[in-house]
């Protein structure tokens, strides 16, 4: 099990780079998370809906994401509340205390999953979230200490160093947790407290001079008796996928590595959902993405898009109230093309109505008009699996439209979403692979007016032909030449997940943690080798 000492100090990542490392060595793997908070998520082929950060690590394992990767995920729809999402389908909206006397159904959702995932696998990582010293927690807390009891699993702790205090974090975690063991979870393992479970640590980000930091490793190590069995480098060009939305709040909201010749920038909402959905971007080395609510940003942008969001009106209402909504349209009628996907195009909408009052207290508000379409909010959430066709040409792709590698025939993606627009709906054919009512659907979805457009579709900038004519689109408009090859985003995220393992290999005693899972020395001994190759 990897924890760490607070939210955003590796541990997904970690999770998802042991898990291709053990791949490689032929073992049968699987992530698990008991419980995520966060507004990234994917659709599985169950039609389930777990976090995306789990997604991700099942493809560094090589192996499809499934329901019980991560039994809970909780979306926050607004300050005080989240929706639950158990077992991958909606259960409820609660508030923190209402969750709190949920415990013993979601344990019983969490053991469940992770005993049908022990029975397929040779190897579970399993991640924690945030930190297990929460001390106000203990009692509740469904995915931390009490997982490691119940799997008897050993506990890698890491620590961000790039924050500061991480050797406080480490003394002080141990030390918080050695009257840890109260929870009525399960039952303690002999007379083990939770701090017994923590084996060893990992410090993450470090940029800095390994001389001057490792006295201090070795006085951490004197001080709670727990080896640090690694340092891993701060690491800025490999473009991991996020897991939520802290990281569009540091600095100045721009990721990726490009130029800047395209400027495609993303709407900062509150509540943003799937903002992975752009990430394929980040790997055009002539486009810079930017996520702004800057007037300035929208002005210049060569591509805006309205993301989707957990909370479609207040963040409707944010676009309003910011004055963003008035930059949106003024790029608009400057023939900037504007794009929303899943709760960004039921807001370029003519209006939003939520009958039961699903993510707010207005029944009804007027959306950026910019489609001809309306939404009504419902209390049902699709989410599906789909292939599509683009059956009505986007105006901005008649430049290339003849292009011989155009094809908008097999475009794959997901929808999550519990809103119904109708209006001028038809600018994608989507079968959904996910049955319905026991049988497969068509429907039709997206709309299109000029140079505004939306879809329902999450990945559709995965892609790599629509995407490509997309960009190109954009950069014949600005008199730049277009890119007849498309970059293979899948091929860029697997080299991506290849480049990680391999920093994880040379940073990591990983023959300490194959101990830790009782592999022989033989297994530690063919790891070696297969390292020395």
């Amino acid at each position: 099990m990897i924890q760490g000492t607070c939210s955003g100090a590796g541990k997904s990542v970690v999770v998802a780079g042991l898990c291709r490392i053990f791949t490689d060595m032929g073992l049968n793997v699987a992530p698990f998370k008991a419980q995520n908070m966060a507004l990234n998520s994917f659709i599985t082929k169950e039609g389930g809906e777990i976090g995306r950060a789990q997604a991700f690590q099942a493809q560094a394992a090589c192996i499809e994401p499934c329901n019980d990767m991560n039994p809970i995920l909780l979306k926050a729809a607004n300050p005080s509340g989240c929706q639950v999402i158990l077992n991958g389908k909606v259960h409820s909206n609660m508030k923190a205390s209402e969750y709190y006397s949920f415990k013993a159904e979601a344990w019983n959702a969490v053991t469940s999953a992770y005993d049908r995932l022990s029975k397929k696998y040779d190897v579970i990582v399993i991640e924690g979230a945030g930190s297990p010293a929460e001390i106000n927690l203990q009692e509740q807390e469904v995915v931390n200490m009490s997982v490691a009891r119940y799997a008897n699993a050993p506990v890698v702790l890491v620590g961000d160093i790039d924050k500061g205090g991480v050797f406080a974090s480490f003394y002080g975690t141990v030390e918080l947790l050695k009257d840890g063991s109260k929870s009525s979870n399960c039952s303690k393992i002999g007379k083990l407290c939770d701090a017994d479970y923590i084996k060893a640590f990992i410090v993450n980000k470090f940029r800095g001079d390994m001389d001057i930091l490792r006295p201090g490793l070795r006085m951490i190590e004197d001080k709670t008796g727990k080896l640090v069995i690694g340092v891993l480098p701060y690491v800025r060009d490999i473009n991991l996928p996020e897991e939520d939305g802290l990281a569009l709040y540091k600095g100045s909201g721009v990721r990726g590595q490009g130029s800047g010749k395209i400027r495609i920038v993303v709407a900062r909402l509150n509540y943003i959902s799937n903002f992975t959905d752009f990430d394929p971007f980040m790997y055009e080395p002539d486009v810079e993405l930017n996520y702004s609510l800057r007037e300035e940003d929208f002005n210049n942008a060569d591509l805006i898009i309205i993301p989707g969001s957990k909370n479609t009106v207040n963040d409707l209402l944010l676009l309003r109230q910011t004055g963003v909504e008035e930059s949106i349209k003024r790029a608009a009628q400057k023939s900037i093309p504007v794009a929303g996907i899943c709760g960004g195009y039921q807001m370029l909408g003519r209006k939003i109505i939520d009958p039961f009052g699903i993510e707010s207290g207005y029944k009804e508000v007027e959306g950026l008009g910019l489609l001809d379409i309306e939404t009504v909010l419902e209390k049902t959430k699709v989410t599906s699996q789909v292939e599509a066709e683009l059956v009505s040409s986007l105006s901005l792709f008649n430049v290339v439209q003849n292009s011989s590698n155009c094809d908008f025939k097999n475009i794959k993606g997901y929808e999550i979403h519990m809103g119904v627009s109708t209006g001028d709906i038809g600018l994608l054919r989507f079968s959904r692979l996910t049955p319905y009512d026991s049988h497969f659907t068509v429907v039709m979805d997206g709309s299109q007016k000029g140079n505004v457009w939306g879809t329902y579709l999450h990945g559709i900038f995965d892609n790599d032909n629509f995407r490509t004519a997309l960009l190109n689109s954009l950069r014949m408009k600005k008199g730049l030449p277009a890119k007849g090859e498309a970059i293979n985003y899948s091929a860029c995220r697997e080299d991506a997940i290849k480049k990680w393992a391999d920093v994880l290999r040379k940073s990591v005693d990983i023959c300490f943690i194959l101990r830790l899972l009782n592999l022989d020395a033989k297994c530690c001994k063919e790891y070696q080798m297969q390292g020395e190759l």
